[in-house]
């Protein structure tokens, strides 16, 4: 984890020296420069205690903020001007200034002028800076987004941030020494009003986001392929990259989140290295209530199964009242893991369902916890308008907190954990498949229950992925996208991009004017286009439309609009209507084929995630 918290250290120092910190370095700059001695370290300290406060309690905050969210923007775009202001006008200076002096007497006689005043403007920037998020950032972002943050994550978190501050002292410790030099020859108010317009100006490129122009002249400037950069300012553009990317960071950011006790027991078990008093043998073969031809899997006590915790609606239960894991002995239960806009969870609904009508009057309880993965899926009436168009009967509860994700230490969507009648996990499957052993293990626990006597086994039809399969999940949120997914590499903030200039396999590009957050992409001021090369029978898409307005989404393949026989179900005369927040089916060939994707969305339309099947 030291190593870890270094190569943090490096990427934080690295990211300071590249056009991501340009929004937020004249606010820095102008305000070292005047005031006390003490100031520039107070404000240094206030950016980095607020900024990390906005790393590793992101789950708590509203997403994105201080990452290059459309709001942190706005909201640096006032700070400038009021600072700009107070500095440009010695009058209205003087006004800020009365009511500091008034209450000097409570605190530091600085007059605001030295480094608590210098902690609080800080502590304002902490908030509106702006870093490109790249593997290190991006890791600690996601496990605090998942409410997992622990020391370790908050380790490299400080790590991070006390390197970018490092550089930020320097910029500012050397600005004002300029500044001093320039002060003694100067007269009256130059310096002081020359800052003031420094800092109108720098908001005025930040509204009219001629920063973004900038980055998209300096991108020009450099050769992108795979995600790696090269040319003569590729260092200043991404300095950290092949750091961050290497495979000792890689794994060593894997260890930030912690493998569920479960998994690892039952990891255990399947090895043959399970305490022998944990192990159960299966009893349902002999009983005849197997079913025959599949093997049960081996069902040991992997622990007790944790409470339903820190949970939002329920639904499908009487009266919408939560259920208890105490309320619910005597029954075999499965906990399922699941988000509605998951291609591979929507996928696992049809045995889900299925399992849940012919056993449940037998004993078995499914409840569905439903974790989201992105924020527009902790709405309530989302969640159940979801559970009403997939005819879902059995509970499902909103787990927005990761309360209950959190108690079973999950990492995946879908994910189940069988619960016997005393309360004991006895089995975990993560992802699809696997079907009929699930099935199997389900009928065992019920025999053991006391259920004598079961149905024959289920058969339902279950959509699966297409066998040739190539392109991977595609997240278009720079907290999770892969660089080497993108030409160029995706970051958040507002940034300008030249389309595909030539896709490989499983490669995408974006084109035009985008704002990327930790969770999706969308167009500013004008349409945006998204190319992949994909590798597919299915591609779906989630989809957002701000304000729940109908907006017209184009989807071409292979650069024409797409025929109808290769469109999803969501696509009509080679448009999407994006209204609700969910998975778009765009594409549906009759088998594995190549082709290049072009989706084009107009403003206020926001792109979160590719799935195929």
């Amino acid at each position: 984890m030291l190593l870890l918290m270094l190569f943090a250290l490096i990427a934080g120092a690295g990211t300071a020296i590249t056009p991501c910190v340009l929004p937020v370095l004249p606010a820095l700059l102008s305000a070292s420069a005047v005031g006390g001695r003490r100031r520039p370290f107070g404000i240094v300290l206030g950016l980095a205690l607020t900024f990390t406060i906005s790393i590793v309690a992101l789950s708590q905050i509203e997403k994105g903020v201080g990452l290059g969210s459309g709001a942190a923007r706005t909201v640096a775009v006032v700070i400038l001007i009021a600072f700009g202001l107070v500095m440009l006008v010695p009058a209205l200076a003087e006004r800020v200034q009365a009511p500091l002096s008034r209450l000097a007497r409570f605190g530091p006689r600085t007059r605001g002028s030295g480094f608590w005043s210098g902690l609080g403007v800080g502590s304002a920037l902490g908030f509106v800076c702006a870093p490109c998020a790249g593997p290190i950032l991006a890791a600690v972002i996601a496990v605090a987004n998942s409410g997992k943050t622990s020391a370790s994550s908050v380790g490299v978190a400080i790590s991070y941030v006390v390197g970018l501050s490092l550089v930020l002292m320097l910029y500012s410790i050397g600005g004002r020494r300029v500044m001093d030099v320039v002060r003694r020859k100067a007269r009256g108010h130059v310096v002081e009003r020359t800052l003031g317009a420094i800092l109108l100006v720098t908001a005025l490129v930040i509204a009219t986001n001629l920063d973004v122009r900038f980055e998209d002249a300096l991108a020009k400037a450099t050769s992108c392929a795979n995600g790696h950069c090269s040319g003569v300012l590729a260092f200043f553009v991404d300095p950290t990259h092949s750091l961050e990317n290497s495979k000792a960071v890689q794994d060593r950011l894997a260890s930030l989140r912690p493998q569920s006790r479960f998994a690892i027991r039952q990891q255990l078990a399947d090895a043959g290295t399970t305490p022998a008093d944990l192990a159960r043998p299966n009893s349902a073969a002999a009983a005849g209530v197997a079913i025959p031809g599949v093997s049960t899997p081996a069902l040991h006590d992997l622990g007790a199964a944790p409470n339903f915790t820190d949970n939002q609606d329920w639904f499908n239960t009487p009266g919408d009242k939560p259920l208890t894991m105490s309320g619910l002995r005597g029954h075999v239960v499965l906990v399922d893991f699941w988000t509605y806009t998951c291609i591979n969870c929507i996928r696992t609904l049809p045995f889900l369902k299925a399992l849940y009508a012919d056993y449940h009057r037998y004993g078995l309880e499914v409840v569905g916890v439903e974790t989201p993965e992105f924020t527009f899926e902790q709405e309530a009436s989302n969640v159940e308008q979801a559970i009403q168009s997939d005819g879902i009967r059995y509970p499902v509860v909103q787990d927005n907190d990761y309360g209950t994700w959190n108690a079973y230490q999950n990492e995946y969507w879908p994910a189940d954990y069988l619960i016997d009648a005393t309360g004991e996990v006895r089995h975990t499957q993560f992802g699809e498949g696997d079907y009929k052993q699930s099935e199997a293990a389900v009928r065992e626990l019920l025999f053991q229950a006391g259920v004598k006597h079961l149905p024959p086994p289920i058969t339902v039809k279950i959509p699966t992925a297409s066998s040739g399969l190539a392109t991977p999940e595609t997240y278009l949120g720079a907290e999770r996208a892969v660089d080497e997914d993108f030409l160029p590499a995706v970051k958040t903030g507002v940034h300008g991009y030249q389309g595909d200039g030539g896709l490989q396999l499983n490669q995408a590009a974006l084109k035009g004017i985008w704002k990327l957050t930790a969770q999706y992409a969308t167009p500013v001021s004008s349409s945006g286009e998204i190319s992949l090369d994909f590798q597919a029978a299915k591609v779906y898409l989630v989809l957002t439309s701000v304000g729940n307005v109908p907006r017209s989404v184009e989807v071409r393949l292979d650069g024409r609009s797409i025929p109808a026989a290769d469109a999803g179900t969501d696509v009509h005369d080679g448009v999407v209507t994006a209204l609700g927040q969910r998975l778009y089916n765009l594409v549906s060939l009759p088998t594995d084929e190549q082709h290049l994707l072009t989706v084009q969305l107009p403003p206020g339309v926001q792109a979160y995630d590719f799935t195929f099947g």
